[in-house]
Order: C-alpha cells, then sequence, then structure tokens
C-alpha cells in the first residue's frame, strides 16, 4: 500500500477521529479552566497574569491544533509532523512550568494536566502505526 492508501485506510481516518476528538476535548477542558480563572478572579482572589496569558491563549491554541489535525488527516505531511511535535512537547513544557514553585497556585496546576491529558494522548496516536504508515519518514 502507498502513502495515500495508508492515509485513507479506515485504521489512519480512525486514528485521526480520534486525535481529532482529543483535540476537542482539550479545547473544551482549556475553556473551562479559562471560566475558572474569570471565577475565581471575579470572587476576589488573587489571579497573576502568568495565570491569565496561559488561560486566555490555551484554548486559542486548541483551535490552531485542531486546524492542523483536519489538515494532517487530509495529506499534510508537514501538518502531521507539527500535531506530531506539539503533542509531546506542550504537556512537557504546560506541566513544567506548572512544577516551579510559586507560578500558579495548586489548583490552577492540576487544571492543567487534566488539560493535557488529551494532548498526551494525541502524542500517543501520532506515534501509531496506523498513522506511521500514512506518513513514512523519509529517506
Amino acid at each position: 500500500m502507498t502513502g495515500t492508501a495508508h492515509l485513507n485506510s479506515p485504521r489512519a481516518q480512525g486514528a485521526f477521529g480520534t486525535a481529532e476528538i482529543s483535540i476537542k476535548v482539550y479545547g473544551a477542558l482549556s475553556t473551562a479552566a479559562l471560566v475558572a480563572v474569570i471565577a475565581v478572579s471575579s470572587s476576589g482572589h488573587m489571579v497573576n497574569t502568568f495565570m491569565w496569558v496561559r488561560a486566555v491563549l490555551l484554548p486559542v491554541v486548541a483551535v490552531l491544533i485542531h486546524r492542523l489535525t483536519v489538515s494532517a488527516s487530509r495529506g499534510s505531511r508537514r501538518a502531521f509532523e507539527r500535531v506530531s511535535a506539539l503533542a509531546v512537547i506542550m504537556p512537557i513544557a504546560i506541566i513544567g512550568v506548572d512544577l516551579i514553585p510559586g507560578v500558579c497556585p495548586p489548583w490552577y496546576a492540576v487544571m492543567q494536566t487534566v488539560c493535557m491529558l488529551p494532548v498526551v494522548r494525541v502524542a500517543f496516536i501520532t506515534r501509531g502505526s496506523a498513522l506511521r504508515a500514512a506518513f513514512p519518514k523519509g529517506r
């Protein structure tokens, strides 16, 4: 089977479908985190600039990653490589920064970790056999 045939296989399209759903879940969780930051701030509790910036940016990033995932499912190797890389880098960066003492409160770090779980799933999906066959490494 050629790369195109692998891309159009039920396994590859199923993997992309699961990845798209995972990114949508990530977007919903990130939006919920933004709502939580708004609620905490509205109740008079301290919300620092870092939390505001992250809370606003991550739902936007979800939209961009979803678009990349859709593009990859249509055959864009570049989009696939970006999604694959982001799915590994983002959880490490997000959780790693949240673990720095004093950057954010524990409840926020836990919330961000939960937001990253669907992205971790995408990291595994993009490294699975169905998508590796659809996008074989160049020589």
